[in-house]
């Protein structure tokens, strides 16, 4: 996939680097234990807590045009297994983890009948008081699906500042800063052509009770490429309302707007592709115990000048998982 050198290089270390840290990461889980962990909190000391998660879930979809004359199903399964650590205490923590995902579809729209998606993550958090906190991340992605490629490697870091005056009201602005590359082979050479560019989120929480939230979130990015087809621009904001039914129970309506700009990629009467999609949604959560069984319910409104790329349909999803 990295026909690249220099990135493939500068991915290959990244890779090895988070590899080596997630590694190491499951040695102190197999070593750790539980009953050390508490004894050393209640000194105040740094804490070791390993954790894993395993998931099962399946999705159907499906959209079509105006017309009805273009139907794509997208329906499909997937499993996900997540394994990590977190060393901290009252004021700072760091966490390792690596996570993978093996999706099958059961009818392919793009002639893709499957694929999986890795993620490895080491992220630093510190308290700087009693209302600001900051955090560092690094993440490395591959075989990652993205709003421009169906097959993207991804090495990306961020910064995180977290304001939380009083438990009623949390802000966090995130900047994120992203080098992709993809199995195109649309590179120089025939060699996978690349992308970077920057995100910037920001998410205000209010909280209203145990369970209770409104949030809104606000995001823009971009993706500079010197692959026409794969540099574009997006925005979006989004709405979301949790509320607890039961104990175990919440409900969760929401509602997104995207808006899509790809720089290269161009309509019929030769106008750069501009797409908006309106994504309204319920999802139910139930958390008993250590398992976790949501539900998701969405119907895409998506419209654009491009006629193909007209159409709307609904996606249904459930999963169950099991914290350990």
């Amino acid at each position: 996939m990295f026909r690249d050198k220099p990135l493939r290089a500068a991915m290959a270390r990244a890779r090895n680097v988070l590899r080596l840290i997630a590694l190491v990461g499951c040695a102190f889980v197999l070593i750790a234990s539980p009953a050390n962990a508490q004894d050393e909190a209640d000194d105040g000391a740094w804490v070791l807590d390993p954790f894993a998660r395993v998931e099962a879930g399946i999705v159907l979809s499906e959209s079509g045009d105006r017309e009805n004359d273009l139907i794509i199903n997208g329906d499909g399964g997937y499993l996900r297994a997540q394994i990590g650590i977190t060393f901290g205490n009252d004021t700072s923590e760091l966490r390792l983890d690596a996570d993978r995902i093996e999706v099958e579809r059961f009818d392919s729209a793009t002639g893709r009948d499957g694929f999986n998606r890795d993620r490895l993550t080491a992220q630093f958090s510190q308290a700087i008081d009693d209302d600001w906190e900051v955090q560092l991340r690094g993440r490395l992605y591959d075989d990652l699906v993205t709003v421009e490629s169906i097959d993207t490697d991804e090495l990306q870091g961020s910064v995180q500042v977290e304001y939380e005056p009083e438990r009623a009201h949390r802000f966090r602005l995130r900047g994120t800063w992203r080098d992709r590359e993809y199995d195109d082979g649309e590179g120089v050479n025939g060699a996978s052509s690349t992308g970077q560019g920057p995100r910037v989120d920001f998410e205000y929480r209010h909280r209203i009770g145990r369970y209770h939230y409104i949030n809104f979130d606000l995001r823009a990015e971009e993706i500079n490429s010197a692959n026409p087809d794969r540099a574009y621009t997006r925005e979006s904001v989004g709405a979301s309302y949790t509320r607890p039914i039961t104990r175990n129970l919440r409900v969760r309506p929401a509602i997104e707007l995207r808006h899509t700009r790809f720089d290269g990629r161009f309509t019929v009467d030769a106008e750069e592709r501009d797409d908006t999609q309106v994504v309204p949604e319920v999802e139910l959560l139930w958390w008993t115990g250590n398992w976790r069984i949501e539900g998701e319910a969405k119907y895409i409104f998506s419209s654009s000048n491009d006629p193909s790329r007209d159409r709307e349909g609904y996606r249904f999803a459930v999963s169950v998982g099991y914290v350990f």
